[in-house]
């Protein structure tokens, strides 16, 4: 097993800060802490990615608050040792490793792949009644939470942390496509991975999430005042396309976006707002499929002499301003604005 278990563990493991209860894991871990209600159990998940620490920032804090949760409270920390490679919550993941929140299906064949089936089984050992994955956004950003199919379940677990709630059916292998109906699971992305904000976020969260009697929806309960984002399309770079950010295009490279497009995120983005310059015509660039499996880029971005512009208004989020990321993963990921209605199975591609 390469998880080490602690059960109901005291403060000296947090030790002065989040870099000392890093080494002190020293690998992944999962902790277990009794609650009043010893029979039932809500799992937190985090450090999946090894450079999104807000998680673990919590844990910290929550080690010296030595407060006892309402239910059991399963914390399973899992890229330790990418969060500590130099420098520090700086690596996504070990160098030639899989992204782990990609390996959540089979086959289970490398070190990734059987660290993400331990994680699985720890969750089916423990049984949650539900589960939380934290992360951070690459860039800075508002937070939100991700779910795979829309209920009140699921809204109500993303309500304990923030108002926006994407709904993807991206199939990609990440841990929330796991959700089950006695186990709901939601993505939580608390908001940039070095931002003041998001920490705090990620902590205030925790606190509702193990302290609340119910963190699952009454019969009753229908709304919880979330923006709801439906069928999120990935814009991601083709084999051997570079990238650059920077105020001008960028010489020697096929793609510069905007140094500050991070500012975009969440916001309206209309079809006259650049955000960056390409040498090539899109397609030749750019890979993004909706949910039936057609070619979408037509549908996110333009070229009009040089310049890449939205090709309809758009709200965009996740987007990183790291290039190692954008190429390894994606620019970003697109929906519909708030004045397109949708309806279920739609896509962009189906806005007249």
């Amino acid at each position: 097993m390469r998880f080490r278990f602690i059960k109901d563990p005291d403060a000296s493991l947090a030790g002065s800060d989040p870099n000392a209860l890093l080494e002190n894991l020293d690998g992944p871990a999962c902790l277990l802490f009794t609650g009043k209600d010893p029979t039932r159990t809500r799992a937190v998940v985090t450090l999946l990615h090894g450079n999104e620490p807000s998680g673990l920032f919590a844990l910290h804090r929550w080690l010296h608050a030595t407060q006892q949760p309402t239910v059991n409270l399963l914390f399973i920390v899992a890229s330790v040792h990418a969060a500590l490679a130099e420098p520090r919550f700086s690596h996504r993941m070990l160098p030639r490793a899989r992204d782990l929140n990609r390996c959540f299906r089979p086959p289970f064949d490398d070190e990734q792949g059987r660290l993400a089936q331990e994680i699985l089984e720890l969750l089916r050992v423990h049984r949650p009644e539900a589960v939380v994955d934290m992360h951070n956004t690459s860039g800075s950003g508002p937070s939100f939470g991700v779910c795979t199919h829309l209920d009140r379940q699921h809204d109500a677990l993303v309500s304990l942390f923030t108002r926006r709630l994407v709904v993807s059916n991206l199939d990609l292998g990440a841990l929330m496509d796991i959700s089950e109906a006695n186990c709901p699971t939601v993505t939580v992305e608390v908001g940039g991975r070095l931002d003041d904000e998001a920490h705090a976020l990620a902590y205030e969260g925790l606190q509702r999430y193990a302290f609340a009697e119910r963190v699952l929806a009454h019969d009753h309960e229908t709304d919880w005042g979330i923006d709801i984002f439906r069928d999120p399309i990935r814009l991601e770079l083709r084999e051997g396309v570079t990238l650059a950010y920077d105020e001008a295009p960028r010489p020697g490279h096929d793609i510069t976006l905007r140094r500050d497009i991070e500012h975009l995120n969440f916001g309206e983005v209309t079809a006259d707002i650049p955000l960056g310059w390409v040498k090539d015509d899109p397609q030749s660039l750019f890979r993004a499929t909706d949910a039936h499996g057609r070619c979408a880029v037509a549908a996110l971005v333009r070229c009009e002499e040089g310049a890449l512009y939205p090709s309809q208004s758009l709200k965009l989020f996740m987007i990183t301003t790291n290039a190692a990321i954008a190429e390894s993963d994606c620019l970003f990921y697109a929906v519909a604005t708030d004045a397109v209605e949708m309806e279920p199975g739609q896509t962009l591609l189906d806005i007249p």
